[in-house]
C-alpha cells in the first residue's frame, strides 16, 4: 500500500530526490565517497554549496542586494538573531501574531528592544490574518509569519508598507513567487519545502546589517556567516546537498510560479469537499486558508478516532491535528502529488457514506 506523508515536517519530499539522495550516501557521484563523510571544504562540497545558493536566487529572483545562507539552529534560532543583528537597543520592531511561531518569535525579540505587538488574532483561535492595522514609520522591521502551520492560515497579499519586512517562510517558501526586494530578511526552516531538518535558509539584505552597538557572538553574527560563505563552521552538509537536489527538481517543475499553480489545484480539491461533506467544517476563515497546510474539523468529536483510523488504513499518514488543537491538518507541500489529495477525498466521502 502507498503511503500518503501528510505531515507537518519533517515532511514529504520528492521520491527522485529520495533516490539521489540515497545513492549520493553510498557513493556520491561516482567520487567513491558517501555525502556523509566528505569535508565541506572539498571540491565536491563547495560545488553542491554554489549550486544550491545559485539554484534560491534563479528560483526566487533574489536580488544582489542579498546574501544568500544555509545555517544551522533551525527557524527558531532566528527568532533571536534577526533582532540581535538588526534591533538597536534603544529602537522598535514590529510585529504580527498569527499563531504559536510568531509569538515564539515575539518572546524572544522582546529580549533585545521595544517590540510592538500591531495586531494578533489569538482571541479567535488564530484562524484568520490580521490586517487593517497601521505600521509605525520609526519601526526598524516589520516581522511576519508567512503561513501558520498549526492553525492554516496563509498571507496572500502582504502589508504594503515602507518598511523593511521580515519574514518566517518556513511552511510555505518556495511554494509561490514573491518579491524578495521586499524583504530585510527572509529565514526558512528547510524541512518543510527544502529539504530534511538541520538546515536553515537565510536571505539577507546586507544593509540590515551593522546597525546595532552590542557585542553579537560570532556564531550568531550575519556578517561573519556571509564573509564566511556559510562556512564559519562546519555546515550541514547532508541537509544542504538535499536541499540542492530538492531545488534542482523544483526547477525541472517549471521554477515557483509552476508549482504554485499546482499547489492552488490541490488545495481547491481538498477544500471544496470540506466544504461539501457535511460531517467536517474547515477551521481558517475561507479568504485566508494556507495552501499548505489544510486544517478541519468532524463535527462530531466521537468520530474523530474513526475517521484517523479510516485515514490510517487508506494509507493517510499524519492527518492528525497539532497536539495543542486537535482536529485535522493535511499538509499538502510541492511534493505532495495530486493523487494523495484525491486519496483523502475518497477517504472522506467513503466516511460520509458510513457514517453520515
Amino acid at each position: 500500500m502507498k503511503i500518503h506523508n501528510f505531515s507537518a515536517g519533517p515532511s514529504i519530499l520528492p521520491q527522485s530526490v529520495f533516490d539521489k539522495a540515497a545513492k549520493g550516501v553510498l557513493n556520491l557521484d561516482g567520487s567513491g565517497l558517501s555525502i556523509l563523510e566528505i569535508s565541506h571544504r572539498s571540491k565536491d562540497f563547495v560545488e553542491i554549496h554554489e549550486k544550491a545558493k545559485r539554484l534560491v536566487k534563479e528560483l526566487l529572483h533574489v536580488p544582489d542586494t542579498h546574501q544568500i545562507l544555509f545555517l544551522s539552529g533551525g527557524a527558531s534560532s532566528q527568532f533571536f538573531m534577526t533582532p540581535l543583528n538588526c534591533l538597536p537597543q534603544n529602537g522598535k520592531a514590529s510585529y504580527v501574531d498569527t499563531g504559536s511561531w510568531s509569538s515564539k518569535a515575539i518572546k524572544e525579540a522582546r529580549r533585545y528592544g521595544e517590540i510592538d505587538i500591531l495586531a494578533s488574532s489569538k482571541e479567535a483561535g488564530y484562524n484568520y490574518i490580521p490586517k487593517g492595522y497601521t505600521v509605525p514609520q520609526d519601526a526598524v522591521y516589520l516581522h511576519l509569519t508567512s503561513n501558520n502551520t498549526i492553525y492554516g492560515t496563509q498571507y496572500h497579499q502582504f502589508p504594503d508598507c515602507t518598511n523593511p519586512l521580515v519574514c518566517d517562510m518556513s511552511s510555505d517558501i518556495f511554494s509561490r513567487p514573491v518579491d524578495v526586494s521586499r524583504f530585510g530578511i527572509i529565514y526558512a526552516g528547510a524541512q518543510k519545502n527544502m529539504g530534511p531538518a538541520g538546515v536553515t535558509l537565510v536571505i539577507v539584505r546586507e544593509d540590515m546589517l551593522g546597525k546595532v552597538e552590542r557585542d553579537i557572538p560570532s556564531m550568531l553574527d550575519y556578517r561573519i556567516h556571509i564573509k564566511g560563505d556559510s562556512m564559519y563552521n562546519t555546515p550541514p552538509v547532508f541537509p544542504i546537498y538535499v536541499s540542492m537536489l530538492t531545488l534542482e527538481w523544483l526547477g525541472e517543475q517549471g521554477g515557483v510560479a509552476a508549482i504554485e499553480e499546482r499547489n492552488k489545484e490541490k488545495a481547491a480539491i481538498l477544500y471544496k469537499e470540506i466544504d461539501r461533506n457535511p460531517l467536517f467544517t474547515g477551521v481558517a476563515v475561507d479568504e485566508d486558508r494556507s495552501l499548505m497546510n489544510v486544517t478541519f474539523l468532524v463535527k462530531d468529536e466521537s468520530m474523530q478516532a474513526p475517521f484517523l483510523e479510516m485515514c490510517k488504513n487508506a494509507g493517510c499518514d499524519g492527518v492528525k491535528g497539532h497536539r495543542s488543537v486537535g482536529g485535522f491538518r493535511a499538509s499538502i507541500y510541492n511534493a505532495m502529488p495530486k493523487e494523495g489529495i484525491e486519496t483523502l477525498v475518497e477517504v472522506m466521502q467513503q466516511f460520509e457514506k458510513q457514517k453520515g
